[in-house]
């Protein structure tokens, strides 16, 4: 018996020897390969060493590999290297998106890279050595080539090598792997798998690989059929907008057709989060002009955008359909010629002329064609206003970042604003603000703003005190955001000067939003929080000063502000105040719509005034808040944000039966043009209901 184990196990030794002395190109590919997706898988969601993750990887980087053995031996290095090139690739690219969004890159996003060519300075500022390391990968497996090329490996392999026994052999091995992924899978894992919204889960459960492949299919899938899921799609569709719980917070409310007759200004702040207006140095305020605004008029202060990849034009987007933002690319770049409802739309039918500005170019996001689709009569763009173009002058005040400052944009603003008022009964616009686009480098043309602390340092031997001034926050990512801030708010604060002393703008409302946060992470924002001037290191929890800011708080911490003001009395004594509701960009159109006398029949969100307490906000990642709870769809986790809330056994599922709903049908809207092939379907069915 010893006999027969000694022999089996110096046969398989003697195979494992031969398979790897003939096999040296593959097992080098298979190694390289694994050792990029396990890094960028531990740079961005920290699970480098989890089975699950890694056989399907594994599976996948090895049948793909396997077709390797269907070419002669001295051509293989060609195919190996093409698929690494390829990898690192898909390896760099998710790397740095996750950067940015938290997320992974998806092949429907390609039509968004143009998107790029203006703000390639942000994408350079927050570039990072292990975003790019994986290049290294491919020169690896160029060298140990060469010194396979030296020897007779190739040679010999040509002689020996039997290639398609070992392809079918190899095929299977990595089917085998494959097949233990779908096995382990639970209906969870499926369903998202499928849905592909909660790109973070998807990748850590099923692999980079997988999860790219997936993404690929589905979105080739549409393009190949326009009828691709529509069956489903529009049933769902139908379901959802003629159910009992789509009218359950509809009504009339105190703020009912207020606006009606008002003309509407939307003014679109440029990465404008709310807590800056909670930060203050030396007895200034980081953003005193958009505090005192949020005073005099009607402040949300827990308002959320709900952006994905479109960033800025997905909260447009959302904001002026009531629509998520689509579940793979950009609807500005992608999905802009379906029929959506929209509130210039709705305005011009009750004769208001439309407008939008900015200061950057019209091509951006796909505006120049966006727009007018979405009901934009006119365009006042970046060739509207005069300014210093020399963008390589530091002493160029009128120049900032993208493009125009935004004080030298605001002064050319307002007179085109008093001419439309002079020639328009009712009018709608947006105005998009620009310089406080990141990157925030910009420091000298930002204006003073003194962030510098003073404080006693003493001697512990001689209990001399001394005053010590530090500036600790400048040149850091959260100090350079907040001084860019403070001028985006001066510009502000000019321009709300020119409109109150203007004797236009009686009859207006102006509607303020933070367009979404700024993508800092959170231990750049921790910096604010709870860094140490004294001792140059970020506190510890132990310290008995320490600010709590973990990555619950940080999501928290993304909420922007809303505000509705106007210089009318008589109206701001009605709209004034603060409104603490969880309230999303999905709610903006429903609330605002009952005001200005509009309704679109099709918004996901609601009435913030009806909803009240109940609203949920849900995001493109699968995750939502309610007044209660702030839940983690990737981590099937959440933290109570109400003190003492009490939760109920289903609270949890409902909410999220609720999200996924909300998200699937959002998103079957923007992809089937549903709106426009099933909406009188729904209109008619809801009025027989309601006749009978």
């Amino acid at each position: 018996m010893k006999k027969k184990i000694k022999l089996f196990f110096r046969k398989l030794r003697k195979n494992i020897i031969e398979y790897i002395a003939t096999n040296r190109l593959f097992i080098t590919y298979i190694i390289i390969a694994m050792a990029g997706l396990m890094l960028v898988r531990n740079f961005t969601i920290g699970n480098m060493w989890s089975f699950e993750t890694f056989i399907s990887d594994l599976a996948l980087v090895v049948m793909i590999g396997s077709f390797g053995y269907l070419v002669k031996p001295k051509n293989q290095y060609r195919y190996f290297m093409i698929i690494l090139l390829i990898f690192t690739l898909m390896e760099v690219i998710n790397s740095i998106y996750y950067t940015f969004y938290t997320s992974f890159a998806s092949f429907g996003e390609l039509g968004t890279v143009g998107q790029t060519e203006t703000v390639m300075g942000s994408v350079y500022e927050r570039l990072k050595l292990t975003d790019v390391i994986y290049i290294i990968f491919p020169f690896l497996f160029y060298f140990i080539h060469k010194k396979l090329l030296r020897s007779t490996y190739y040679n010999f392999m040509s002689v020996v090598e039997k290639g398609k026994k070992m392809c079918m052999v190899t095929l299977l091995v990595g089917g085998l792997f494959l097949a233990y992924t779908f096995v382990t899978a639970t209906s969870t894992d499926y369903s998202r798998l499928a849905k592909q919204w909660n790109r973070v889960y998807v990748v850590e459960r099923f692999g980079l690989v997988l999860y790219q492949i997936n993404d690929l299919v589905q979105t080739l899938s549409p393009k190949f059929s326009s009828l691709f899921g529509y069956d489903e799609a529009a049933q769902s569709f139908i379901e959802y907008f003629t159910s009992d719980d789509i009218d359950l917070y509809d009504g009339d409310n105190k703020y009912t057709g207020i606006l009606e007759g008002y003309n509407v200004v939307f003014i679109h702040m440029e990465g404008i989060q709310t807590y800056l207006m909670d930060v203050e140095f030396n007895g200034v305020e980081a953003t005193p002009n958009l505090n005192r605004i949020a005073n005099e008029g009607m402040f949300f202060s827990r308002f959320y955008p709900q952006v994905s990849i479109g960033t800025s034009s997905d909260t447009e987007f959302t904001l002026t359909t009531s629509l998520m933002p689509a579940a793979s690319g950009a609807v500005f770049t992608q999905y802009y010629d379906r029929d959506y409802i929209t509130i210039p739309k709705l305005l011009k039918e009750k004769g208001y002329y439309t407008f939008s500005m900015h200061g950057n170019y019209a091509s951006m996001w796909n505006r120049s064609t966006v727009h007018p689709a979405f009901g934009y009569d006119d365009m006042y763009f970046e060739d509207t206003y005069t300014y210093n173009k020399d963008a390589e002058d530091p002493n160029n005040l009128e120049y900032i970042n993208l493009g125009i400052s935004d004080k030298k944009f605001f002064e050319q603003v307002v007179p085109i604003m008093e001419n439309i008022e002079a020639t328009h009964t009712n009018y709608m616009g947006t105005i998009i603000t620009l310089s406080n686009h990141s990157p925030f480098i910009y420091l000298d043309k930002y204006g003073e703003y003194d962030m510098s602390t003073t404080y006693e340092d003493c001697d512990e031997i001689t209990g001399e005190c001394t005053e010590v001034t530090t500036n600790y926050l400048y040149g850091t990512a959260v100090g350079n955001y907040i001084t860019s801030s403070h001028y985006a708010d001066a510009a502000l604060g000019e321009f709300f000067d020119y409109v109150n002393n203007s004797d236009y703008f009686d009859n207006t409302v102006f509607v303020l939003y933070g367009d979404h946060d700024v993508k800092l992470s959170r231990n750049e924002v921790n910096y604010l929080y709870n860094y140490d001037y004294r001792t140059g290191e970020v506190k510890t929890e132990d310290d008995p000063t320490y600010v709590e800011y973990d990555s619950y708080d940080h999501e928290l911490n993304k909420n922007t502000p809303l505000i509705i003001w106007t210089k009318n009395k008589e109206l701001r004594s009605k709209l004034h105040g603060e409104v603490d509701y969880i309230m999303g960009m999905y709610d903006v159109m429903p609330t605002l719509g009952n005001m200005l006398g509009i309704e679109n029949p099709f918004a996901m969100g609601h009435d913030i005034f009806n909803i009240k307490e109940d609203n949920y906000v849900v995001f493109p990642n699968g995750n939502f808040v309610t007044d209660l709870i702030y839940y983690n769809n990737s981590e099937g986790q959440y933290k109570v944000i109400k003190e003492g809330a009490e939760l109920t056994t289903d609270y949890i599922s409902n909410l999220l039966e609720k999200t996924e709903k909300i998200l699937d049908v959002s998103n079957a809207i923007i992809v089937h043009d549903l709106i426009k092939n099933e909406g009188d379907t729904v209109l008619e069915l809801k009025e027989s209901g309601a006749s009978e």
